[in-house]
């Protein structure tokens, strides 16, 4: 049972890196083989659209061609049983290399044909077991405000279509410093900051706990 834990922040060992290891503590202890890799440390680019893996007879196998530093982490997207993929939300949206790594992992996977029962045809014959974390700046009520949701959602939902299965879970009201009174910042209040943190953060890191195990076990089922 392999599961990989994908980071799409720019920062380690903060919001985002925090929830996925906490996801990943969770699949580990329901039996999984789990590795996290984080995107920020791979130079690649997002799909260039030469359709290679939509050619008649192609041979990808679901694999991207292109051939850059991103290829080993996407060999090992394939060869997964889950996979939990983590961004922090900037202007609404996951980050470019975020969204660069779903469209080389789903595009390839994805097909325009369908078979004779009109069943979507796929690169691969088995469901992976996703999952997306966000985390945000933004209260969840600003968040919704902001539709937030609606933005957020078609990543979900590309990946429920091409792997079959996919979560979202939001961490809201990050803190985003460690010392606020090193930024022009003044927006935010960092006490109310830190007391939501303080009374919040270990219950998503809970829920991301969770969720990592759930999703090895229903891979397991």
């Amino acid at each position: 049972m392999k599961a990989l834990f994908v980071n799409g922040s720019p920062r380690k060992n903060w919001n985002t890196h925090k929830m996925l290891a906490s996801a990943m503590k969770g699949a580990t202890d329901a039996g999984a083989d789990a590795e996290l890799v984080h995107l920020y440390d791979y130079s690649y680019t997002g799909c260039k659209s030469c359709f290679a893996c939509k050619l008649k007879n192609a041979k990808t196998n679901g694999l991207c061609v292109i051939k850059d530093a991103l290829r080993p982490v996407l060999e090992k997207a394939l060869e997964s049983d889950v996979i939990v993929m983590g961004s922090p939300v900037y202007f609404s949206y996951p980050t470019g290399m975020f969204r660069s790594f779903i469209e080389r992992f789903l595009f390839p996977i994805m097909s325009y044909s369908f078979d004779e029962n009109g069943k979507r045809l796929s690169a691969i014959d088995r469901k992976i077991y996703s999952a997306i974390i966000y985390t945000m700046n933004a209260p969840e009520d600003l968040a919704e405000k902001m539709h937030y949701p609606e933005y957020l959602e078609p990543n979900a939902n590309a990946a429920k279509i091409v792997l079959g299965y996919c979560e979202t879970l939001c961490a809201y009201n990050t803190y985003q410093f460690a010392d606020y009174s090193r930024y022009e910042a003044n927006m935010f209040d960092e006490k109310v900051k830190a007391k939501y943190r303080d009374e919040h953060f270990e219950i998503d890191l809970q829920n991301a706990y969770d969720l990592g195990k759930r999703l090895v076990e229903k891979a397991r089922a």
